[in-house]
């Protein structure tokens, strides 16, 4: 026969049982997609980690190259098991376009006034800025470029150009190199005579570039001094400088972009979904994402916040960014398909 305090013990025992079972069927599981790396190990502690322990929901995490016909092929088939995917600016609207994410509603995401411009979309929400920049081996480089001329000028400095193979930056980066104003780009950019512009520029330069695609390659040319300079994601270069490389950074004429959440048309979770993008845009973990990596907050409140150490490295920091060109998604969703094809076989003759 149990005594008093066994059958309390018991009770207490079955009460608790009772509690993990109801916390474990409440629960669900969120699929996020990331572009891997360095990049997506940040992710991990800034946003997945807190989140999980904050509502007891796991998150999975896939990581890819950023290819939407992954996500077209799961939509076309409603047999959708990703719930929240990043994505850079280039492919959001063209998706959105296509029927492949979720419209969302704003009121539980985030207030757009709280956010950077360019960071509320119809189907995705900016949750980091980063920058297109010019960066160079100081070791290598004695005197310190100061413009996209200075890039283009293989007198003064003699060598390889590092540039990502795509047309999508480099033709802003050549109209900036022939003396356009960075607020004046897209407007020169958006007629024929503007576009002919920024390819008979880059044929100046055809011959020194050094083309890379993946995103740890322009450090690593610049160490190896494959390249004198190199266009690069400020955040590798920053990376790369922990590591103990002289690299650095040209901000002048830096293409400031964001990377986006969006949610697969058709996710099973949805709702979960929402509320985990809504946590990653809140103070904290923008922050905790910025501190481990040179990319910048879309929350206007945690840019405030750092310190003048932090935001010295941060793309968006009110010194970075006072002669940058903020890309415009909307240009590129219009114009994208057409003169990413003019570059490809501009690229291979």
């Amino acid at each position: 026969m149990l005594t008093k305090a066994a059958v309390t013990a018991r009770h207490i025992g079955i009460a608790l049982t009772l509690a993990i079972v109801s916390t474990y069927a409440s629960s669900a599981e969120l699929t996020v997609v990331n572009f891997g790396g360095a990049w997506g190990q940040v992710q991990k502690p800034s946003f997945y980690e807190p989140f999980e322990k904050a509502t007891g929901n796991k998150i999975t995490v896939v990581e890819y190259n950023g290819e939407t016909a992954k996500v077209k092929a799961m939509v076309e088939a409603k047999a959708v098991n990703w719930d929240v995917v990043e994505l850079e600016s280039g492919e959001l609207n063209r998706g959105c376009d296509d029927g492949l994410f979720e419209q969302l509603d704003w009121s539980k995401i985030a207030k757009k006034p709280d956010l950077v411009p360019g960071a509320s979309q119809a189907c995705g929400v900016g949750f980091v800025v980063w920058a297109m920049a010019n960066a160079y081996n100081a070791d290598k480089l004695k005197t310190a470029p100061t413009s996209w001329a200075d890039f283009w000028d293989v007198k003064k400095y003699p060598g390889k150009r590092g540039m990502r193979k795509g047309a999508r930056f480099n033709l802003e980066i050549a109209l900036m190199a022939d003396g356009v104003a960075p607020k004046d780009v897209y407007k020169v950019l958006g007629t024929k005579a503007g576009q002919d512009r920024a390819f008979k520029k880059l044929d100046e330069l055809k011959p020194n570039i050094q083309w890379w695609e993946a995103g740890a390659q322009p450090p690593q040319f610049l160490v190896a001094g494959d390249v004198v300079m190199s266009t690069a994601f400020n955040g590798r270069i920053d990376a790369a400088r922990k590591e103990g490389q002289n690299l650095k950074i040209m901000w002048n004429g830096s293409i400031q972009d964001l990377d986006y959440w969006a949610i697969p048309k058709g996710s099973p979770n949805k709702a979960l979904a929402e509320k985990f993008i809504a946590y990653t845009l809140t103070q904290q973990p923008q922050q905790a994402f910025t501190q481990r990596i040179a990319y910048g907050p879309a929350n206007l409140s945690a840019i405030k916040s750092l310190n003048t150490t932090t935001l010295a490295n941060l793309p968006n920091s009110p010194g970075n960014s006072q002669n940058a060109l903020r890309q415009d998604i909307q240009f590129w969703t219009d114009h994208g398909e057409e003169l990413e094809q003019r570059f490809t076989a501009w690229a291979s003759k």
